[in-house]
């Protein structure tokens, strides 16, 4: 008999009302919850369980989901995270993502939007199939169904937007990629946001990847973009 995969997801909220909604839902489509209505609750949780994906308030009382996003990013740059907030303004988006949220689902919310976002995510994660596929740019290896990084046999560990934001460059070699169509593929906005996230991103990747290597392959083309050279 073939083994069905039951999803165990963490809800970090700390309105009684809708973490309650929230979770009465996903158990009933079949998902195994967790629920946490303060910050510490939360990591507390995270520590003893493994997650297929957690949403998250980034107001808990006790402790920004800000913080915490980023404290569980330290362990892991896999589970998917969704913001869930009453904060919808563009800069609140912007901190969420740089903080290394996958989502941001703003209240008054449909439920029906909730669950098809984490159907989604989930579709993604199961579609490994657990053939290596890896791609190559001079002494940089990108494997993408693990979402490993190395260069010259040094693993490089990188945060989840920062590894979108490599594989995009080199996807697209030796073309420029410009801020607006990064901020499009790697966080999902569609106009310039007025701060420097892409700059700060593309520096990160830098130290990163180039920094200890006499070859640099992250490269700025000015007035245009970023781009990867194997030159």
């Amino acid at each position: 008999m073939e083994n069905i995969k039951v999803h165990r997801i963490l809800i970090a909220e700390d309105e009684p009302k809708i973490g309650l909604f929230v979770q009465q839902e996903l158990i009933s489509q079949g998902y195994e919850t967790d629920l946490a209505n303060s910050g510490a609750k939360a990591i507390e949780l995270y520590n003893q369980h493994k997650y297929s994906i957690i949403i998250l308030d980034i107001n808990l009382g006790d402790m920004s989901g800000i913080q915490i996003c980023r404290s569980f990013r330290e362990n892991d740059i896999h589970v998917p995270v969704i913001m869930l907030t009453a904060m919808g303004d563009m800069n609140d988006k912007i901190l969420a993502f740089e903080s290394g949220a996958d989502d941001y689902v703003v209240k008054p919310f449909h439920i029906s939007e909730l669950l098809a976002r984490i159907k989604v995510f989930l579709k993604r994660s199961e579609g490994n199939t657990g053939i290596e596929e890896i791609l190559k740019v001079k002494d940089l290896e990108i494997n993408i169904s693990n979402k490993m990084v190395s260069r010259n046999g040094a693993n490089i560990n990188l945060t989840m937007r920062e590894f979108a934001l490599l594989l995009l460059l080199c996807k697209n070699k030796g073309h420029a990629i410009s801020k607006k169509e990064i901020l499009l593929k790697v966080w999902g906005l569609d106009f310039e946001t007025g701060t420097n996230t892409v700059e700060v991103y593309i520096n990160f990747l830098r130290n990163k990847v180039d920094r200890h290597f006499s070859s640099k392959l992250i490269r700025t083309k000015t007035g245009f973009g970023y781009y990867i050279s194997e030159e």
